[in-house]
């Protein structure tokens, strides 16, 4: 089983000053359930080598378990180090496509025409994808092949506009993942702020926050592997 993850290369949050980048417990927390389930993990960003990570999900109060041992693990920050550039990488290479989130993705990887056309690619071939937090925005310019909106009336969920106004973010990020999916007429749904919550919709599966990181990781295992059983 082979897993595709892609990170951010964005490390500024708007014009605040301060730095942003992917979330940690978004990659730790799959991460080690694709590694632990024996999957072969490859990272990938947009500039290649060690994307920028958001400096409060290294916080105390935002770590857990898996958040430590991702930081106290050197062969899987060796790997996080080296990332691959995402303009090398092809779908046909890998089983199963993972986007963790932050805020990073809302500026590089929603515009990224390689980070679309690898979305359109994962899902023209019908491998399952997810996506948690923030990087649902990415899915925002990916389109199914009649040219419509990837996620028009497919069931979706994500960072929610409550829980950007409780980071204090809202004026700054260059949408809402919330707003931008509901106008591209996806269905999407949410629990109360922080709470765990994964939508699974055929090969699209999204998680709302960080907490849902390992649930979505699973969703998309439980995915690929009825896949596989329906191809066998």
């Amino acid at each position: 089983m082979k897993v595709l993850m892609v990170l951010t290369s964005h490390d500024t949050l708007g014009n605040t000053g301060t730095k942003t980048g992917f979330w940690l417990e978004e990659l730790a927390a799959p991460y080690y359930f694709f590694k632990d389930a024996g999957a072969e993990i490859t990272l990938a960003s947009p500039k290649g080598g060690q994307p920028p990570l958001d400096p409060k999900s290294d916080e105390p109060m935002f770590q857990t378990d898996l958040t430590r041992r991702f930081m106290n693990d050197e062969v899987a920050k060796a790997q996080l180090a080296g990332t691959v550039r995402l303009d090398s990488v092809d779908q046909k290479d890998f089983d199963t496509l993972f986007y963790p989130g932050g805020h990073g993705p809302l500026w590089d990887l929603a515009e990224d025409p390689n980070s679309i056309k690898l979305i359109e690619s994962f899902t023209a071939a019908g491998k399952p994808i997810a996506l948690v937090c923030h990087a649902p925005g990415v899915l925002r310019q990916v389109t199914n092949p009649d040219g419509t909106p990837f996620v028009q009336g497919r069931y979706v969920t994500g960072f929610t506009n409550s829980e950007e106004e409780a980071v204090g973010l809202t004026k700054v990020v260059p949408f809402l993942v919330e707003d931008e999916l509901i106008s591209l007429g996806a269905v999407f749904s949410k629990v109360k702020d922080w709470g765990v919550h994964t939508v699974v919709d055929g090969q699209l599966i999204t998680g709302q926050n960080p907490a849902s990181s390992s649930e979505a990781a699973e969703a998309l295992l439980a995915a690929l592997s009825q896949m596989k059983t329906r191809t066998a």
